[in-house]
């Protein structure tokens, strides 16, 4: 199983998401930006480390929700999701086809890796609750 840790990036009541390119898997599909956990990685490095090369952003992981477990045709992947907080940089693509700043109500018009498709509805579930 391959434990990949994904941020939802918060910014001025904006949550960050990013189209994958043509050319990875899941192509052309939006997830909550991340990467794979490194052997003797901590999961908020991973994400700190991970948020920087892909993006350029330096970031804040707060809060650790629920892991979700996904089966793809080749491999298993145990998606860990952190709220985060935006600390600076400015979006610079390193992996991905684009990026968008959307209202978290907005978020579900999008069309998700499957994994993200959990998280996706556990934030929400969350941001319902806390409002």
């Amino acid at each position: 199983m391959i434990k990949v840790i994904c941020a939802i990036l918060e910014k001025q009541g904006h949550v960050l998401i990013a189209q994958r390119s043509k050319h990875m898997p899941e192509p052309l599909q939006w997830e909550f930006p991340g990467g794979k956990l490194e052997p003797n990685e901590q999961e908020q490095e991973c994400l700190i480390r991970e948020m920087q090369e892909e993006l350029a952003l330096a970031i804040l992981p707060v809060t650790r929700l629920e892991p979700v477990v996904y089966t793809y045709p080749t491999k298993t992947i145990l998606l860990i999701p952190y709220i985060c907080r935006y600390v600076g940089g400015n979006v610079k693509l390193a992996e991905h086809q684009e990026y968008a700043w959307v209202l978290p109500q907005d978020l579900p018009s999008y069309d998700w890796c499957p994994a993200d498709v959990p998280v996706v509805a556990q934030y929400l579930q969350l941001k319902q609750t806390a409002s």
